[in-house]
Formats: C-alpha cells, structure tokens, sequence
C-alpha cells in the first residue's frame, strides 16, 4: 500500500477543528464534507470568514450545521476592503440575535507582509480596528500573521491589556519570538498540516515551546493538507493526522493530545 492511501485514523476522543473554511471545498459538497467528519470523531468545527463577500455566507453555513460554529472578520489580504460599511456590517451580525449565537469569535485578521495584498497601512488599520471590535463584543481573535512579527507584537501590546479573552495565533509558521510573545500573553497557538511537512522544523520548534494547554488543532482545509495526503484537498477530518504528528513532537500519548486540545479549544471559544 503507498503511503498516500493509508487509511485516516478514527481516533477514540472527539475532536474540535478550530479553523477551516467550508465555502472554499469543492471536490465535496457541504454536506458531504460535514458527514464524513462526523465519521471521525470531529465534534465541532470553526468555518473562516476571510472577506466581505463571506461575512454571511460563514454565518449561514453554522446555522446550518449543529456542529459548526463561524468567525466575523476580513483577512490582511483584504485590508483594503475594510471601510465603513464593512465595519458596520460585521457590527451588525454580532448584535443581531439571529445571526450571533453561531460567532464564536474575530478573525481572521491579522497581518501578511509576504504577499501583501493589501498595503502594509490598510493591513494595519483593518487589524487594530477589527481588536477593537472583539474587545467591545468580549471575543477571542483569530489571528494570521506572515513575516509580519515584529508589527504582529507591536500592534498586540496595544491590545494586551483590554482583549480579555485573548485567542489563536492560527497556522503558526513565526518566528520564536512571535511564539514565545504569544505565550507570554496568554494567545494559543494553532497548528495544522504544516506540522507534518518535512521541511517545517521551524513550525515544530514553535510547537516544541508550546505548552500542552496552549495547543489548538486545525486543518485550514482547503488548504495545507497533511502528509499522507498532500496533493488532495483538506478536509477536517485529515486531523487525527495533525494530532498524531503533534504527539510525536511533543513525546506525549497521542490521546493527551485529544484531551488537552479539546479542552483548550472549549476554554477559548465558549461552544
């Protein structure tokens, strides 16, 4: 049997997938998707808002779903997109009644200067304001950052006394720095399918630093499928993967893993 046809672990303990993005799967449909994660033990999952144009959509997909749970928020990619009128609009969802219960938290924000999509000061504006927001909602963050660390902190320090709930530094690839900074504040770090690359020792250093409490899985599915199934789309239900790996690093059971992640997922985003 190759390797890329090893079968996918059912693991024993539920497992929450904190971020993915269910409107970006395409070789499945939604309900495709969401049936063979329930086959996995994949209890609950955080679909992405990234832009305007999905603010809704994420919200409609929760609604839809028992175990599916959403953000509000725009990418660095789409700093440029953030006025007014998007402000007022995921201002609106987080106090409409009907559309909150399923937003669990901001994101995904943050700062990206390797492709810079947006420039730097829109980036930068779009991330501060959207802290804000989750500072007057009472709500953790969901935060990307590439090769921004040093403004990642900067921009953080500002916030690290009123974000009372703090969050996830997602798909993290910094620096050490970035992640000792982010401990150091009480943000967890997420870890997906990056971790299993070959070339990635930079990501499992970060995650050999990580405390146990501290750890969050994630697919990002579409994107950064796991070995053994790069060159196929991700899905969540490839984490038993990413929770194997992160045992193997951490030399711990990989049910621990489970346990610890599933705990700290809770903690951080009330389900």
């Amino acid at each position: 049997m190759s390797k890329a046809k090893r079968e996918i672990p059912i693991c024993d303990l539920p497992i929450i997938e904190t971020h993915f993005h269910l409107d970006m799967l395409n070789s499945m449909t939604r309900e495709e998707v969401v049936a063979k994660t329930r086959l996995h033990n994949i209890e609950k999952m955080i679909t992405i808002s990234t832009s305007p144009r999905n603010l809704d959509e994420v919200i409609a997909i929760a609604n839809a779903f028992p175990e599916i749970f959403c953000t509000q928020g725009l990418h660095p990619h789409e700093g440029s997109e953030w006025n007014e009128e998007v402000k007022n609009h995921v201002l609106k969802n987080l106090n409409d009644p009907l559309k909150n219960k399923k937003i669990v938290a901001v994101g995904e924000i943050g700062l990206d200067f390797y492709y810079s999509k947006s420039p730097r000061e829109e980036q930068l504006k779009a991330f501060e304001e959207q802290l804000q927001i989750a500072v007057d909602h009472n709500l953790p963050v969901v935060i990307h950052s590439r090769d921004a660390d040093e403004d990642t902190i900067a921009v953080l320090k500002n916030f690290s006394t009123t974000l009372k709930r703090k969050g996830v530094i997602h798909s993290f690839t910094s620096g050490l720095k970035l992640a000792q900074f982010a401990l150091d504040e009480n943000f967890c770090l997420g870890f997906n399918g990056i971790i299993t690359f070959k070339n990635a020792e930079n990501v499992r250093d970060a995650l050999r630093i990580t405390p146990l409490e501290k750890i969050l899985l994630e697919t990002d599915s579409p994107f950064l499928t796991p070995d053994p199934y790069r060159g196929f789309e991700n899905a969540p239900y490839y984490l038993p993967f990413i929770a194997e790996k992160i045992a193997e690093v951490k030399g711990v059971e990989l049910d621990t893993i489970l346990k610890q992640s599933y705990k700290n997922s809770i903690e951080l985003f009330k389900f």
